[in-house]
């Protein structure tokens, strides 16, 4: 029997990449092109995606994967990328604006002037998404305050993924995952909400926002003759990439996921949402699932950050060295410590200007510094976790990890220590891949739900017991 393929395109702000991936999880071929962010040409120093180029970076991807497979067991093409950014177009799709990135400034003003009016508090209220100045409601500020021909001559406003299947299709069609990013929608009802666009005095131009999973068009004729993609292939729905990499995990209800990198986000899939004024006050933002019903409620912070910022200011006699020697120098230094003997305490708070190295003595070791750090990160995992149970009502019985963080085994032992429950290390760095292949198996048949997906794809972990490890 003829294996079926799904084709995703991933846009991320690093890289863009094509993945060919079964429907046994398995990935047949992949390519990948770095990604960057442009100088707008019409405001200085303002950051823009050229969706046009990232475009054609994805066609030259598809050119190197489509060369080593079977066109015609491509069943279907999906596509995820990094939430929040898209832009407005005129009903034939062109676009009337680049499109802002979320690197980009030139919106803080906007949401300092938000806060200060008090809106952001009831904005929280419905939608549950916390103040980043790059929040798509503050392009629409922009919007309205520098540039309100844009909208006004728009007939959709479309997120980066809608964006690019519009190129493939000539189809106008909004996620709900990508909308949940973007500081406009209902999370009860997941839909947008109309007191927000009232409120911030906008229409509302997003159009119908469809769940992930549903077929957005096809190829078309010009679409299949710059890609290669054979013509008629429907074009499947996914959305903001880390609900796909929560979903591509293999977690389920209750169960959170660690993804680790320059930031820790910790997020669990739950039936319930955190929106209160205490859920704001405790940072706790709130995102759809890419399962219907289902929330991806979370809190992050500054982690890895943290340990370059001690490698670049402790370990200078190891620059040039690989990044993967250096940490492994690093660990093993940093395992010879005694911890019961330390006096060195670590405080995290590098955002708000708050970190701080206590217990400095004149024998202090570089690798104590570091091990308090790990350990004090370690900390800040559990305050969060604890955070997230009691506002999500469950207890955790272990957590997964997935990114770079998860390299650091002597980091994983102390998590496990700390949290007093098995850290499990997941062996795959494609999970937002995996997840949005699922939803595009499921809605082809091949699956009949989401668990029988996770089922057929092969996961494999590396568990770290609290005071042991296997």
């Amino acid at each position: 029997m003829q294996q079926q393929i799904v084709i995703v395109l991933d846009c991320g702000a690093t890289n863009v990449r094509a993945v060919a991936i079964n429907e046994h999880g398995e990935l047949i071929a992949k390519h990948a092109i770095a990604n960057n962010t442009r100088i707008d040409p019409f405001l200085n120093g303002g950051l823009i995606w050229d969706v046009n180029e990232i475009y054609d970076k994805l066609i030259s991807c598809l050119q190197h994967i489509l060369a080593g497979i079977n066109k015609e067991s491509i069943s279907a093409v999906t596509i995820t990328t990094f939430g929040v950014n898209g832009t407005f177009a005129d009903k034939h799709g062109n676009y009337l604006y680049p499109c802002i990135s979320w690197q980009c400034q030139r919106t803080k003003a906007m949401m300092d002037e938000f806060t200060a009016s008090g809106m952001f508090d009831k904005v929280y209220g419905i939608t549950g998404v916390q103040n980043y100045s790059f929040n798509t409601l503050y392009n629409f500020l922009w919007f309205k305050q520098n540039r309100p021909d844009v909208i006004e001559n728009a007939e959709r406003f479309l997120f980066v993924p809608s964006l690019l299947v519009h190129k493939l299709t000539g189809e106008f069609a909004n996620d709900i995952t990508m909308a949940g990013t973007s500081m406009t929608t209902n999370l009860v009802e997941r839909k947008a909400s109309d007191e927000i666009f009232a409120t911030i005095g906008i229409e509302n131009k997003m159009g119908e926002l469809h769940n992930p999973g549903h077929i957005a068009g096809v190829i078309h004729a010009r679409a299949s003759k710059q890609t290669g993609l054979p013509i008629g292939i429907p074009v499947i729905l996914a959305g903001h990439d880390t609900q796909f990499a929560v979903l591509g995990s293999g977690v389920g209800v209750n169960e959170p996921i660690l993804s680790s990198g320059t930031w820790e986000i910790l997020m669990v899939r739950s039936q319930t949402n955190a929106h209160t004024p205490l859920h704001q006050q405790a940072g706790i933002t709130n995102e759809f699932d890419a399962e219907p019903g289902l929330y991806n409620t979370g809190l992050q912070w500054l982690a890895s950050g943290i340990l370059e910022w001690i490698c670049r200011s402790f370990y200078t006699d190891h620059f040039g060295e690989s990044g993967s020697t250096l940490h492994n120098q690093m660990m093993d230094e940093a395992m010879s410590v005694q911890q019961e003997n330390m006096t060195v305490r670590f405080e995290p708070g590098f955002l708000n200007n708050a970190g701080e190295i206590r217990g400095l003595g004149v024998n202090t070791k570089r690798e104590e510094i570091y091990l308090a750090a790990l350990i004090a990160l370690s900390e800040k995992t559990r305050q969060s976790m604890e955070t997230l149970e009691k506002a999500c009502h469950f207890k955790a019985n272990a957590l997964t990890i997935v990114g770079g963080g998860g390299q650091n085994t002597l980091w994983n032992q102390i998590r496990a220590n700390t949290l007093g429950i098995p850290v499990k290390i997941l062996n795959q760095s494609e999970t937002t891949v995996l997840g949005a292949s699922m939803v595009s198996f499921v809605k082809l048949g091949v699956f009949n739900s989401f668990s029988e997906a996770k089922a057929a794809y092969k996961y494999d972990y590396k568990t770290y017991f609290p005071n042991k490890s296997e």
